[in-house]
């Protein structure tokens, strides 16, 4: 595509901001050149792209207080302060998830391509009711500066996923859905992780125990779809947990967690110094875990509206110092703030407090029957169903009695 091509669909992206909710209308034609464009660009680029600090990390739905905390924890790290690397913002949007007007605020707030160099860390489509404008801006993007602008594969980048979670269906409202294989193909192609300066590896998800060693993730096969278990779908979809050590079975029904000891052991073997990654919900925006080894990253303050958590965003400086920016709520909403079809498995508040929340949310009025929901609590009971049950449960619709004793069986086992 010719970057005056490029510029005007950038450009008529953009005009929307400051307008919540407007959609820009870009042709079929338009939308299929960026699929197949920035197709072959992700190809022409390893699995496992290799960037310079500084990097900033951060997550796409930016709220407007802001509180800076900075947090150095790589003491042991020595670097020479005059190492070269062009700025790097490594933008990881702990689920973007068609949140198009927040992506916007992103860019305004860490500053526009190619003023700034972006790493983000996947999860583009599903539950927002804009997931093509944020794709295609972001694979505009990557077409017009590639060696700038970098965006990884999230669990959701994967036709099994986002065909149930609400992006089939914003395609096919919106175009038709040969459009949405268009973009399977595409996703199908995405780098998976990131290592910036051999020193900090970033994924959507976590480890995996057939990873043994990085060229692994540089030799995993594109286009690909996403298995239902081995390396690919760990990087996606595990979880670290203080809960165990070694390996276990996932709350998800999709992949494992992992305990420090394993995040230790990895570290050590591949001469890193951190593991950074998004899948998951934390309440201050950012958290560690196995004694700093470990970071989970999320930017959405006041998530779905309904939890008061912080987003973070985190800064890597050329000595690969470590600083944190919070971001505090603006407000807080009292409902869910879905797209069509619910909320998905990632991104997600941790099982505890998450059960905890949903059982509230529930009147039983007679346990040997299937309950009888209003619109909220059917909201809300989605989300367990997708949650815990979603690789179980297909074809969700709002009255459906199985998924109703479905939702009680998993409280009654989670009491």
């Amino acid at each position: 595509m010719e970057p005056f091509v490029l510029d005007g669909i950038i450009s008529r992206l953009l005009e929307v901001r400051g307008k919540p909710g407007k959609q820009v209308q870009l042709s079929e034609t338009e939308i299929r050149q960026l699929c197949i464009t920035s197709r072959e660009v992700f190809l022409k680029q390893p699995n496992l792209l290799e960037l310079e600090a500084p990097i900033k990390i951060c997550e796409s739905r930016l709220r407007v207080h802001l509180l800076t905390l900075q947090v150095y924890w790589l003491q042991n790290l020595e670097r020479n302060s005059d190492m070269p690397g062009a700025l790097l913002s490594v933008c990881h949007p702990g689920d973007i998830h068609g949140q198009y007007s927040d992506l916007l605020r992103l860019f305004e707030y860490g500053g526009l391509p190619p003023r700034a160099n972006y790493l983000f860390l996947g999860d583009y489509v599903d539950r927002g009711k804009q997931s093509l404008e944020t794709i295609c801006l972001l694979l505009a993007y990557k077409i017009r500066y590639p060696e700038n602008f970098f965006i990884l594969r999230g669990n959701h980048e994967c036709a099994s996923v986002n065909r149930i979670y609400g992006f089939y269906d914003e395609c096919k409202r919106r175009f038709n859905v040969r459009l949405w294989k268009v973009f399977t193909d595409c996703f199908n192609c995405l780098p998976v992780a990131a290592l910036i300066d051999e020193k900090i590896l970033c994924m959507h998800g976590g480890l995996s125990p057939d990873l043994r060693s990085l060229d692994q993730i540089r030799n995993l096969y594109r286009p690909s779809v996403v298995p239902e278990t081995g390396l690919l779908c760990d990087l996606l979809w595990s979880d670290p947990s203080k809960d165990i050590k070694g390996w276990g079975p996932n709350d998800r029904g999709v992949s494992y967690i992992f305990g420090a000891d394993r995040v230790t052991e990895f570290l050590q073997k591949h001469d890193l110094d951190l593991i950074c990654r998004a899948h998951q919900v934390v309440e201050d925006g950012y958290e560690f875990f196995a004694n700093r080894q470990l970071v989970t990253i999320f930017s959405a303050p006041n998530y779905c509206g309904e939890f008061d958590n912080a987003g973070a965003m985190m800064s890597v400086d050329e000595n690969l110092l470590c600083s944190f920016q919070i971001l505090r709520p603006a407000e807080k909403k009292p409902k869910f703030g879905f797209g069509s079809t619910g909320t998905d498995r990632n991104g997600t508040v941790p099982p505890k407090f998450k059960v905890e929340r949903y059982k509230k949310s529930f009147q039983w009025r007679n346990r040997k029957e299937p309950a009888v929901l209003d619109g909220n609590q059917w909201k809300i009971a989605k989300v367990a169903i997708l949650e815990f049950w979603g690789p179980r449960v297909k074809n969700l619709r709002d009255g459906n009695h199985e998924c109703c004793s479905a939702i009680g069986k998993l409280f009654e086992s989670r009491m």
